[in-house]
């Protein structure tokens, strides 16, 4: 990759967030902390609004935005495989917003990029599954954990054939290969529980707020399942 590519690489990449480290730059792209520095330079000294905390890292000004940015070949086909992945996962929530985003990234696409992508359409699949459980309120859950916002749920409990209404303060996310699972502190129960999302008949916001728990991660959640005892 040449500088120039690079340097408006990292560009578009402190776009992508409201905080990025150099570290994380230099790791993306294989380039020393030296390099990281005199790129971000040179991309303030051509008029770029980037601002930077000691210890914490670099930010667009708010109010700077970039012109529409263009997609390679190879960008482009992995969306369609990021698509077909996602169309078999279950939840019509996520369909329903990534078709959203793909048709927008589609828009800008020049004609023969968008001809490539209708001959992948339809070569290109994860797996036939039989079996998946469907949901739809995955969205919701990713606009709760966000925004911190406490929901309201009816779920069914197939062990006790039973409907319970629940106040709960989702933590996470994850798929089980056949339905979506999350990770919630239930208030009923008072401790952290795990929610098949096709078994939730109802669910809402409620504007009630619940503290973010900023050390709580996938990671060290499941971690706690491999450690030997």
């Amino acid at each position: 990759m040449n500088r120039l590519t690079r340097i408006t690489s990292i560009l578009i990449q402190l776009q992508s967030k409201k905080v990025v480290t150099a570290k994380e730059v230099a790791d993306r792209f294989e380039i020393s902390l030296r390099t990281v520095y005199r790129d971000i330079k040179t991309l303030q000294e051509a008029g770029i609004p980037i601002g930077s905390e000691n210890g914490i890292g670099y930010f667009i000004v708010d109010g700077y935005s970039l012109p529409p940015i263009m997609i390679t070949e190879e960008e482009a086909n992995a969306l369609i495989v990021s698509e077909k992945l996602i169309s078999n996962q279950g939840d019509a929530s996520l369909i329903k917003d990534f078709n959203s985003v793909l048709i927008k990234i589609k828009s800008i696409l020049r004609n023969f990029e968008k001809e490539n992508i209708a001959k992948l359409e339809n070569r290109i699949t994860p797996s036939f599954k039989k079996e998946i459980f469907k949901s739809n309120w995955l969205s919701t859950i990713q606009k709760s954990i966000t925004n911190t916002e406490v929901l309201e749920i009816v779920y069914h409990s197939i062990y006790k054939d039973e409907q319970t209404l629940r106040k709960i303060d989702p933590l996470g996310v994850y798929y089980t290969d056949k339905a979506w699972v999350m990770i919630a502190h239930c208030r009923l129960r008072n401790e952290i529980r795990e929610f098949r999302l096709d078994r939730i008949l109802k669910i809402k916001l409620t504007s009630q707020s619940f503290d973010y728990q900023q050390d709580f991660s996938l990671s060290k959640y499941f971690s706690r399942f491999t450690e030997p005892s």
